[in-house]
């Protein structure tokens, strides 16, 4: 089945191909990286989930998975916000290798917060997993050990990124037009329409 393309798209930035041959790659890397080690994944809810999926079936190792939700009291993209874990881990991770799986890292906030939130809790070590890296953002340095795609400043959707939690499930990244997302002053962003 194939899904038709969104309004409001302006190019596809990664196909799933793409997509799908560097989780493959990655998936390699982290691997040899952990062999022999005790190691959790940890996936940061919702937008990791499609990313996660795919990279553990590219882990040629035991791994274990478990899940974080984060709330964000932002209001505007242009302006980051309070973070608060919403929804926390089922299992502790005291002497476990932990890679931190996220769909994005932007501005580095909220992967800094969810490191220092972890790191608390005795983890054997530490790292951040990500599909896509945004470093032109980037507030707070943060040590991404592995990353798919480093990607330009521009609102992308697809493969679990959402726009208004629509989106995710496209089977590509595709980037919005500027239009359809917020103006610079923060009004709200109006909805994409058939002409866009």
């Amino acid at each position: 089945m194939t899904i038709p393309e969104p309004p409001g798209i302006e190019r596809v930035l990664f196909t799933g191909d793409q997509i799908r041959r560097r989780i493959a790659e990655v998936g390699s890397e982290i691997s040899e990286h952990y062999r022999g080690k005790d190691l959790k994944l940890i996936a940061v809810l919702k937008g990791s989930v499609y990313f996660l999926t795919e990279l553990t079936r590219a882990i040629g190792i035991p791994v274990k998975i478990d899940f974080l939700a984060i709330s964000s009291f932002a209001s505007q993209r242009s302006s980051p916000g309070v973070v608060r874990i919403a929804k926390d881990l089922d299992e502790p991770i005291e002497g476990e290798d932990v890679l931190l799986v996220e769909d994005i890292v932007d501005t580095g906030l909220t992967a800094t917060y969810l490191l220092r939130t972890l790191a608390g809790r005795g983890p054997n070590s530490l790292a951040v997993c990500t599909l896509l890296d945004r470093t032109s953002r980037r507030l707070v340095e943060v040590p991404v050990r592995f990353r798919c795609f480093e990607i330009p400043d521009r609102f992308v959707i697809g493969y679990g990124l959402d726009y208004r939690q629509l989106y995710r499930n496209l089977p590509y990244i595709a980037v919005m037009k500027p239009g359809v997302m917020a103006d610079q002053s923060g009004a709200p962003a109006r909805p994409p329409t058939a002409s866009e």
